[in-house]
């Protein structure tokens, strides 16, 4: 489904490279976990698979479904079904959260040539999804993210996630800031939609989420590139010994 073909890129209007060459490969079905130390890329990364604009690839290649996806824009590669849950969900003011989703919906159905979704049937599903989830419909008649709680927002991007039904799930840092119960909410969200159609991409600092969102391939990003692929005892490697090891050896 993706494949990262020795990709460069650089911090937008800057000689800063930050991804320095990358390869990596996710299948449809796959869970991939990357981790890696501070400053490594991590996010950066997720950052330009979503198609932001302050970073610029300089070679190398992004290919989803077989096609490069290099040339399209952020709305643009989410209607291909490319989503981004953030490490830090902005607070939008002004905009209610359960219009964002009616719109946000009703655009990936127009992307895919289905109907748009009547009233009734988008408060039905939110309400199942939102119940999934533990989140009160309350909360979702407040401005998007505005006085949300770490937690709260972080459940409020796999609500969004689970409606809009992606085909390729990138988690930058989902677990930042989640106590246990909160972690243990959001993992049972994210694992209710593996499906053999979907790949999902969990950026993580740490071991803990990995107990829960069980990956099937880990790879270790540092300075910009993967120096370490495995399975899930990878994870469990570098929870014992840290990076030191594996970054001696890439050296």
């Amino acid at each position: 489904m993706l494949e990262i073909i020795d990709l460069h890129a650089k911090i937008a209007d800057t000689e800063t490279e930050i991804i320095k060459g990358l390869n990596l490969k996710v299948a449809a079905g796959e869970v991939a976990a990357i981790m890696g130390p501070n400053g490594s890329g991590k996010s950066t990364l997720s950052y330009i698979l979503s198609g932001r604009e302050d970073y610029e690839v300089t070679s190398g290649d992004i290919l989803y479904n077989g096609e490069s996806i290099l040339e399209l824009d952020a709305a643009e590669r989410a209607a291909k079904g490319i989503f981004l849950a953030f490490q830090y969900p902005v607070e939008i003011p002004g905009v209610a959260t359960m219009q964002f989703l009616k719109v946000a919906m009703n655009e990936q159905r127009k992307a895919r040539g289905e109907a748009e979704l009547t009233t009734p049937d988008f408060i039905r599903r939110v309400k199942e999804a939102a119940g999934d989830l533990k989140i009160d419909m309350d909360m979702l008649k407040r401005p998007l993210n505005v006085g949300f709680s770490g937690g709260e927002k972080k459940r409020a991007e796999i609500l969004q996630m689970a409606l809009l039904e992606p085909k390729l799930c990138v988690l930058d840092e989902t677990d930042s800031g989640l106590d246990i119960d909160a972690l243990k909410i959001v993992a049972d969200g994210v694992n209710a939609l593996k499906s053999p159609d979907r790949a999902t991409i969990v950026i993580t600092h740490y071991q803990r989420l990995l107990d829960y969102i069980v990956p099937d391939s880990v790879h270790v990003l540092y300075k910009g590139k993967i120096i370490r692929s495995g399975d899930k005892s990878l994870a469990l490697d570098l929870e014992s010994n840290g990076y030191a090891d594996i970054i001696g050896e890439a050296a």
